[in-house]
């Protein structure tokens, strides 16, 4: 197994905080392999980009040699991660569950190695646990505890309703660890909480507790949200290859890099040479290419990067789209008002004579629906006749 040092240096890279360094270091000096925790509830049928910043430090453990243990939250699920709501999450039906359960099934394989992987659901152990262990698991934490959760204690502060199940998800998650005997959880730094409750549980139940692993979030296409669906500002790992490709090439120059280090599998070293050329005057559109070509490489094939990095060319460079574009907010609208915003026109109906005209055209291809809505998340190339140029940030 790869030295102590070395370890270490890995499982740092891109994270945000570990907890208790020192009691990994006791745990790695053991020599065994450690048992590696991170769940998902299959809230939503496909994961993103966001999603991987933690699957990708669960495949650095791998690549360390120790056992990864990728948790569907089959039972969690049906309670619903109240992390970060202003309101009672809506729990889904067991038939949603077990659907993007398989998804996540399917998906996660692009990173992880599937002989090395063992998938667990939760409802394993808490559907045998039944009411009574339920009600005795409850008793391991006070209300007072759990009003100290930044999300309970504002929604309370605010008289927003807080469901009595949402109490449960923090233990529920916590138990998990118990029955998994997880040596190391990891999440986001929303999870902090939850986290550390699996913590005090493991205790409780007589084991080493948990060393804890939290991984940024990742922020989106318009650079400033968390990566996330309802925000249209993602990148779905399913997507076609095409997709991602250029959604990857309209993030900005500076978020490029904060991809870099969550999403490549590139050495901090290899990255670090990417930013001096740059800083001595490589294009950074050259070097964004290398990122979306390994991304697309990734959860497709490395022909299918080749054949997305070709049809940008055809679609972008060969069209002399300009490297001094200039990049403007605007508020998410019909496309000829966008237009008009963006001041590629001077009005809306001369935006709409365009269109009619084909004379606009839409991250390289032509916009024919005059109703066509842009919504807030993205970021778009938006071009009007030959020169007119804008790369449009909607919010």
């Amino acid at each position: 197994m790869v030295d102590v040092d070395s370890q270490l240096a890995l499982i740092r890279r891109g994270a945000d905080e570990l907890l208790v360094e020192a009691e990994l270091v006791e745990k790695l000096k053991a020599g065994r392999p450690l048992r590696i925790k991170a769940g998902f509830d299959p809230t939503a049928p496909d994961l993103h980009l966001g999603h991987t910043v933690l699957i990708n430090k669960l495949r650095h453990f791998q690549e360390l040699g120790h056992h990864i243990m990728f948790l569907i939250g089959d039972f969690t699920g049906l309670i619903g991660d109240p992390t970060g709501k202003n309101t009672t999450r809506p729990p889904l039906s067991r038939e949603q569950i077990l659907e993007n359960a398989q998804t996540y099934r399917e998906q996660v394989f692009k990173i992880l190695d599937p002989e090395k992987t063992e998938v667990c659901f939760n409802s394993t152990w808490f559907e045998p646990l039944g009411a009574a262990g339920m009600i005795k698991l409850a008793a391991q934490h006070t209300v007072a505890r759990m009003l100290e959760r930044d999300d309970f204690a504002k929604r309370y502060a605010g008289n927003q309703p807080i469901a009595i199940h949402e109490f449960l998800y923090p233990l529920c998650q916590g138990y998990d660890s118990v029955a998994m005997r997880a040596d190391v959880e990891l999440g986001g730094t929303d999870q902090k909480f939850n986290l550390l409750v699996g913590r005090e549980l493991q205790k409780h139940y007589g084991q080493p507790p948990q060393c804890v692993l939290m991984v940024p979030l990742l922020e989106g296409l318009d650079g400033n949200n968390k990566m996330s669906k309802s925000l249209g500002n993602y990148v779905g790992i399913d997507e076609p290859p095409r997709e991602i490709f250029g959604k990857l090439m309209s993030i900005s120059d500076e978020l490029m890099w904060r991809y870099f280090e969550l999403l490549s599998f590139r050495s901090g070293d290899e990255i670090a040479k990417l930013k001096r050329e740059v800083a001595e005057g490589r294009n950074p559109r050259d070097v964004k290419v290398i990122l979306a070509q390994e991304l697309v490489a990734r959860f497709h094939s490395s022909r299918a990067a080749d054949l997305a990095l070709e049809d940008f060319q055809a679609r972008f460079q060969r069209g002399a789209l300009p490297d001094d574009m200039p990049e403007i907010s605007v508020v998410a609208a019909p496309v000829a008002q966008v237009l008009k915003q963006a001041g590629l026109v001077s009005s809306t109906s001369e935006a709409l004579r365009l269109i009619e005209g084909g004379g606009v055209r839409l991250d390289g291809d032509k916009v024919s629906d005059k109703a066509l809505m842009l919504g807030a998340g993205k970021t778009v190339v938006l071009q009007v006749g030959k020169r007119k140029f804008a790369r449009v940030l909607l919010t």
